[in-house]
């Protein structure tokens, strides 16, 4: 079990770090919230919290309780914990704990969670809280492995995509229950409806592929991201692996030979 890289995060760039450290034979086990709030549901490990299993291009991720780990591993399969803080490192003790979470900020992952941490994105710096932190930001320096210092500061500002940026996001309008009335690979006309917030209705701005929606009867609070529309509708791309979270999956698997870590 000492051979283990937990991922702290499901989400679709933990997922793109997750098959590309399984793809490499390093085991992974993941950690989630009992109630993801993961937009890009259909490539993420995250839902098998929801479904109870998840797979994303030919990789299966599934639930397990702590004591059920060894033998989803030996079964070839991705564990998926509910652990949202991480506390299975205490147990397992991991040879790597990598903070993929995308929270934008430490969440509370330190230097001594095992013998080699990874923070993914703002809100680490390496020397200090990890070991090493890798670049999230789209643009030349995507994926790159930062031994000294930290990320580029999250803007506010998604990457662009066929010329949009935060006109490609879907806010919760309230706070309130999601329901959803669309699904994740429709194509959407701006203003379209995606669905409601309890009673009020959520709406896209622009037109494409609507790749991302959150889990139908989530609680959300007002302002969070809940969807993403894809205005180069490809509807492909809505069910593999991005590039950024490909790239950001390579800088991972840098970062861990670098530092050590053992297949």
């Amino acid at each position: 079990m000492n051979k283990l890289v937990v991922i702290k995060g499901g989400g679709d760039i933990a997922t793109g770090i997750a098959h590309r450290l399984y793809q490499s034979r390093i085991k992974v086990v993941i950690t989630e919230l009992p109630q993801p709030t993961v937009v890009r549901r259909t490539v993420a490990f995250a839902r098998a919290v929801v479904d109870g299993e998840a797979v994303v291009e030919g990789v299966t991720a599934r639930l397990a309780a702590p004591a059920q780990v060894p033998e989803v591993l030996a079964d070839g399969c991705i564990p998926v914990i509910v652990d949202a803080a991480a506390q299975c490192v205490q147990v397992f003790k991991p040879q790597a704990m990598v903070d993929a979470t995308m929270a934008k900020c430490n969440t509370g992952t330190k230097l001594t969670d095992a013998p080699v941490v990874i923070g993914v994105g703002p809100g680490f710096t390496a020397g200090t809280d990890v070991h090493a932190v890798i670049e999230t930001m789209r643009g030349h320096d995507l994926g790159r492995v930062i031994y000294q210092g930290t990320a580029i500061a999250n803007t506010g500002i998604p990457g662009e995509i066929g010329g949009y940026t935060l006109e490609r996001l879907i806010r919760a309008p309230q706070a309130g229950v999601f329901t959803a009335c669309r699904t994740i690979g429709d194509i959407v006309a701006a203003g379209e409806i995606v669905g409601h917030v309890d009673t009020t209705p959520v709406n896209v701005a622009i037109a494409g592929v609507l790749r991302g929606l959150i889990q139908d009867g989530l609680t959300v609070a007002a302002g969070l991201k809940i969807g993403d529309v894809d205005p180069r509708c490809r509807r492909e791309h809505c069910f593999t692996i991005s590039d950024k979270a490909r790239a950001v999956g390579g800088g991972v698997l840098e970062a861990l030979l670098h530092l050590g870590v053992k297949i």
